[in-house]
């Protein structure tokens, strides 16, 4: 009998020892990404999580520009797995900045090769969504919108258009590149005409679609979508958005792992899970993008979005060597008040979008000769 006693409390003794080793901690992933994700990521965390069994840290950081300076200044003590956001205005930034490691997911295929070649074929980003600035106008107030860039420094669009800073806006900065794009080394005279022709220019995307939605201006720099969203949230097709002649700007926004991520196969997982038909089609009616997946069925509403046939971009390593000129250029021009010819020391003379180098004679040649090369840039 004691010796069963015995037995049975030796057995009690290893079992108390076992309950008493600690459980497993659950894995946590931190996921680096700007303000306006959160609808989607809401709607999609949560099944990652159950899926994975992990906890997902989802941290905001104001937009895009500065989760990327974030990462940057992080990165010889990174503290996230994954970033979320980056687009292709910052891609080469990103890369140069060698804070991603490459990852082609093992679903890549989903995404169209197109997409793949506009954006990043190294996957140092994988693309999960793609869209289009958009020029939209009000239909009680407009018959025939402008149908081009140019359109929009025509006297019947004087004082009617709104649109947003570069310097503090995405779809600015997007608006800015797209005139680049279509006006090479001339786009500052084509800022000037805008200028003179009393364009409204206000900080962000909210206080321009405001002024607009209250019939304050007929037209407003926004998305292709954005006539889609209005009839989904307020059932509304007074808006419209114009597929211009010399087409509108591509925008496409990647996720990839951070180099020394302390989760990396992790992360592989949530790149995949991002691309996957799950967490896509979640996507169009909360980020207002396209899905990059092929597999994924638009929504109806996006029948109300216009179709865009030719895309623009711009190389994002020429958006990287000149975002900073670039920038420096329009405020001087647009806040300054210099004329195109004080910015870049060149005579031109505007020819509806084109420019040509006019006559310079005596000393003006030696001095214009001599900084010609410094502001000559490749024509796009």
């Amino acid at each position: 009998m004691r010796k069963l006693a015995t037995l049975l409390l030796t057995l009690l003794l290893l079992g108390a020892i076992g309950a008493s080793k600690p459980v497993k901690a659950q894995e946590e992933l931190t996921v680096y990404s700007y303000d306006s994700i959160e609808w989607w990521m809401k709607e999609i965390i949560p099944i990652f999580e159950e899926k994975y069994d992990v906890k997902v840290n989802l941290v905001l950081i104001g937009d895009a520009g500065e989760v990327l300076n974030r990462l940057i200044l992080e990165k010889d003590n990174p503290q996230a797995d994954v970033v979320v956001g980056i687009d292709n205005s910052y891609l080469a930034k990103a890369i140069d900045a060698g804070i991603l490691e490459p990852y082609k997911p093992a679903n890549a295929d989903v995404i169209p090769q197109w997409i793949i070649d506009s954006f990043d074929p190294t996957f140092h980003l994988t693309p999960y969504d793609y869209g289009y600035i958009a020029i939209n106008y009000r239909r009680d107030m407009v018959q025939n919108p402008p149908a081009s860039l140019e359109d929009l420094t025509k006297p019947e669009w004087k004082g009617k258009l709104i649109i947003e800073d570069p310097r503090t806006s995405s779809p600015g900065m997007a608006f800015l590149l797209w005139t680049i794009a279509v006006y090479g080394d001339d786009w500052l005279n084509y800022w000037e005409r805008l200028k003179e022709n009393d364009v409204q220019i206000v900080e962000g995307w909210s206080a321009a679609w405001n002024a607009f939605t209250k019939g304050e201006y007929p037209l407003v720099l926004s998305y292709a979508t954005s006539p889609a969203a209005t009839v989904y949230y307020d059932n509304n097709t007074n808006v419209g958005a114009v597929a211009f002649k010399e087409g509108n700007y591509l925008q496409i926004e990647g996720a990839g792992i951070v180099k020394g991520a302390k989760h990396p196969e992790l992360a592989k997982k949530f790149i995949e899970f991002l691309i996957s038909e799950e967490a896509q089609e979640k996507l169009p009616l909360n980020q207002w993008m396209y899905p990059v997946n092929k597999n994924v069925q638009i929504p109806e509403v996006f029948k109300y979005a216009v179709k865009v046939d030719k895309p623009v971009t711009v190389d994002p390593k020429e958006i990287e060597n000149n975002y900073d000129l670039w920038l420096k250029q329009w405020t001087q021009l647009m806040v300054e008040g210099k004329s195109p010819e004080e910015i870049t020391g060149k005579t031109t003379t505007e020819t509806g979008g084109e420019s040509s180098n006019s006559s310079i004679c005596g000393p003006a040649l030696i001095v214009g000769l001599a900084v010609l090369p410094l502001f000559l840039r490749r024509r796009r």
